[in-house]
């Protein structure tokens, strides 16, 4: 069969599974699945987006589907690329979609399969290049029969959503295409292909009930939703909830790194029963510390088959939870330690960098914690709000890559304005993230650098003890880089402006692409 068929069978079955976004970059060997797009695109069946960069399109396309997610109906988001280093290209991206739990789908094109080992221009293995990541690889080879990709397309998308395995992830589809890449016309493909529904199974374990009693630590790591918030209130827990849990909702600490790292020193933290899990904590060590204890009973509550227990102390790991009302002892337990944070609020003297997040938690509209110094900043000093349902993060392995493309994504997946908050360093690894192409739409995104002029995260760690040079070129590595100046080369409006001059800014409706360069050096 030819590559267009091949083509056109493989977009009407992701289509017919759930597919409505894709992300197309550039290329010759994987025109086929281009022209499919545009057509399908043309017919009303999904949306397309061009993205030149291999490394930049994953991330958008990450973006998109967090988007899916975000508004209760997750889908998963393709990402097409040609053959060779392209692909390869794409494996931040997998990673992060892997420990994050977010279906993405990679499309690559492949040379025909015999061209492998012959010295055949831009021809690899890429059968298998993203290893363990994937959920799932499918492998379409040169020649396939159509007839069979609908339903291989239903599984690639099934597995990439982990509707039977609840274990939601990136799926791998590589697809050998050979000469002729062209089609001979367009295709019409008319009405959306019929949907393929696959059905989740419904569990029967009821969900275990926590008997009150008990003092309990409520710990809602990234991902946690805000029903982590609402068990935390109706038991009356304390609850340290991370920034991107979307559990920092009004009854959670306002200063959880300090209350708990306090509370371990005068021996609170020592009489907890037990500890509450959700979602996926990765900020503090203290917390990392408290979750290791082999003294309480820890309940781990997650929804997917992944779950957080690094040093293997979960005794019960649960998808839900029933509560009963607190106790007084209960409640006495809960006032505690919200003394202890509103005494530490009292005691609390933020830095620019914490007045910088108060200032953009306090700002309306959706909000992307960038990694390292940036979230932390957010973890030590931000309330309990509603806003809190509204911020995202790359948590699954909280890298600095990415960022950019990845809110660039969320706005266009939302269709609303997004605020980006990030280090220098993380803004100059995506600065291309930025880069609208002129035939594409533009989104409203805004990108506030916090500038410290270097990697300030390993001042607060065990390396900040290192002889002072080899620790300013080795670990902070400060750059000789202009902020503004890439911004504006990659088409953004950008401007400098202080800490104090924040609120203002933050006050202006987010138009287009802009940047922010905050000074905090």
């Amino acid at each position: 069969m030819s590559a267009t068929d091949l083509a056109r069978a493989l977009v009407a079955g992701l289509v017919a599974a759930g597919l409505r976004d894709v992300v197309v970059c550039p290329g010759s060997r994987s025109a086929p699945l281009a022209y499919a797009v545009a057509d399908a695109e043309a017919a009303g069946w999904l949306r397309a987006h061009v993205r030149a960069d291999e490394r930049t399109a994953g991330f958008y396309a990450l973006g998109l589907a967090k988007a899916a997610a975000l508004r209760g109906t997750p889908r998963p988001v393709a990402v097409v690329v040609t053959s060779g280093t392209a692909v390869a290209n794409l494996h931040p991206a997998v990673l992060e979609a892997a420990h994050g739990g977010v279906a993405l789908l990679v499309l690559s094109a492949d040379r025909p399969h015999a061209w492998r080992g012959t010295g055949a221009n831009q021809t690899t293995t890429q059968t298998g290049l993203f290893g363990a990541a994937t959920r799932a690889a499918v492998e379409l080879p040169a020649g396939t029969d159509p007839a069979a990709v609908r339903g291989l397309a239903a599984r690639a998308e099934a597995a990439a959503l982990g509707t039977l395995t609840r274990d939601p992830g990136p799926v791998h589809v590589n697809v050998g295409f050979a000469e002729p890449l062209v089609p001979p016309g367009p295709w019409a493909p008319g009405d959306p292909p019929p949907p393929l529904a696959v059905v989740a199974p419904v569990a029967s374990a009821p969900e275990p009930a926590l008997p009150a009693g008990r003092r309990t630590l409520a710990v809602a790591g990234d991902g946690a939703g805000p029903d982590a918030a609402r068990l935390a209130v109706a038991a009356g827990w304390p609850l340290l909830a991370e920034p991107s849990s979307g559990a920092r909702l009004p009854g959670a600490l306002t200063h959880p790194v300090s209350v708990l790292a306090d509370a371990t020193a005068d021996g609170r933290a020592a009489r907890a029963e037990r500890i509450v899990v959700f979602g996926h904590p990765t900020l503090s060590r203290p917390v990392s510390a408290l979750l290791a204890r082999r003294d309480v009973e820890i309940v781990v509550v997650s929804p997917t088959a992944r779950w957080t227990d690094v040093a293997g102390t979960a005794a019960v790991v649960t998808p839900a939870l029933e509560v009963s009302p607190p106790t007084p002892s209960d409640t006495v337990w809960l006032q505690e330690w919200q003394e202890a944070d509103a005494a530490t609020a009292r005691a609390f003297v933020p830095g620019p960098r914490e007045r910088a997040a108060r200032a953009l938690w306090d700002a309306p509209g959706w909000l992307v914690l960038g990694s390292s110094t940036t979230v932390r900043a957010f973890d030590r000093c931000v309330p309990g709000a509603q806003r809190a349902t509204r911020v995202a993060a790359n948590r699954g392995l909280a890298g600095i890559d990415g960022l950019v493309s990845t809110a660039h994504g969320l706005a266009a997946g939302l269709g609303e304005p997004v605020r980006l908050v990030l280090g220098d360093l993380s803004f100059q690894h995506d600065v291309g993230g930025l880069v609208r192409g002129d035939t594409e739409p533009e989104a409203d995104l805004q990108v506030v650098v916090l500038n410290d002029h270097g990697g300030s995260i390993f001042a607060g760690l065990e390396h900040g003890a290192a002889e002072p040079e080899l620790f300013r070129r080795f670990f902070t590595t400060p750059q000789g880089f202009d902020v503004v100046a890439a911004a504006r080369a990659c088409g953004a409006a950008a401007s400098r402006i202080t800490v104090a001059a924040m609120a203002d800014r933050l006050a202006e409706p987010v138009r287009g692409r802009t940047v922010l360069d905050v000074g905090l050096a």
